[in-house]
């Protein structure tokens, strides 16, 4: 059993943490301390943002952070430059760590697995092209935002290896396996308006600048006025699904019996009826249903937690 890891400190501002290659914004930029909107920008641009061992520890140390943070609503996932992330660096090269092949931890999957984990929706604007790992990272997010021009693929099988960052769970079924069989098998790119791509992209547009602004509006939108608690429970509900109707409905109901007499369901409801913003302060820790977690977890490391000092 791999065991907890220390409980995490929660920094004032998250852009003085310093990191290697991502760089951390709030938004808006500058604010003293941490916003319900953090921005992490893949920040590599003279590598067209391709993946590197320490962005993966970037967001292994980040994205726990930001699961505790109740201060964090979401996160927007971009890249600087004009490419959003080119996959992994094949000027490093593919490498194992050299012991069993059943011991080895894909990194992209630490990286896909760290913002699958994180309670708060992450929005990935993807304002450029992105190919293998640099779409499978974005898999686990709520929403992808794309850019017209830019072209897309899974090209795991014209480089020799296969799919990677956990998307043989994701990808299918987000697009459906036929979608994700023809862009698997051909390793093609195409625009992100292929109807290849399926719904994959929420939304598309025609300037790379659009996309990130757009990503923000989004952003800011489900932070002022959605709750946290229920957002999240709504995400596990789909992925995290025992599988058959009967199953779905004795774990749906469970949530929502709990969900009706929660503090976040009263704030909704008067919120409503005022014509007011909500404001939310529901956790999972204080008040998420009996049932959490439904599902048995897989022992990949477990969850962070808050620690009480600040920095």
């Amino acid at each position: 059993m791999i065991p907890s890891p220390e409980p995490v400190v929660i920094p004032t501002s998250y852009e003085a943490v310093p990191t290697t290659d991502i760089k951390v914004f709030h938004h808006p930029r500058g604010s003293k301390e941490a916003t319900s909107v953090i921005v992490v920008t893949l920040n590599r641009p003279q590598n067209q943002n391709a993946f590197t061992i320490s962005m993966m520890d970037d967001f292994e140390k980040l994205f726990p952070i930001f699961d505790v943070d109740e201060r964090v609503k979401v996160i927007v996932l971009t890249g600087a430059g004009k490419t959003f992330c080119a996959g992994a660096d094949l000027d490093i090269g593919f490498h194992g760590d050299g012991g069993r092949s059943v011991d080895y931890r894909d990194p992209g999957g630490r990286l896909a697995l760290a913002i699958y984990r994180c309670r708060k929706p992450t929005i990935a604007a993807m304002q450029g092209s992105a190919v293998g790992l640099g779409m499978t990272m974005t898999l686990p997010a709520a929403i992808r935002i794309g850019y017209e021009r830019a072209k897309y693929g899974f090209v795991f099988a014209r480089r020799g290896v296969t799919m990677e960052s956990s998307s043989s769970f994701f990808l299918p079924r987000l697009i459906g396996y036929s979608c994700a069989m023809y862009l698997l098998t051909t390793g093609g790119v195409f625009p992100p308006n292929s109807k290849h791509f399926g719904t994959l992209f929420a939304e598309i547009f025609p300037e790379p600048s659009q996309v990130l602004q757009r990503a923000l509006e989004l952003a800011t939108e489900i932070a002022e006025n959605v709750s946290p608690l229920a957002s999240y429970l709504n995400r596990s509900l789909m992925w995290r699904n025992p599988g058959s109707a009967e199953g779905a409905h004795l774990v749906d109901s469970a949530v929502l019996s709990h969900m009706f007499s929660a503090k976040d369901q009263k704030e909704g409801v008067s919120a409503f009826f005022e014509r007011r913003k909500p404001n939310f302060t529901a956790t999972i820790e204080e008040d998420g249903p009996p049932n959490f977690p439904w599902w048995q977890e897989v022992d990949t490391g477990s969850r962070a937690k808050a620690g009480s000092a600040k920095i």
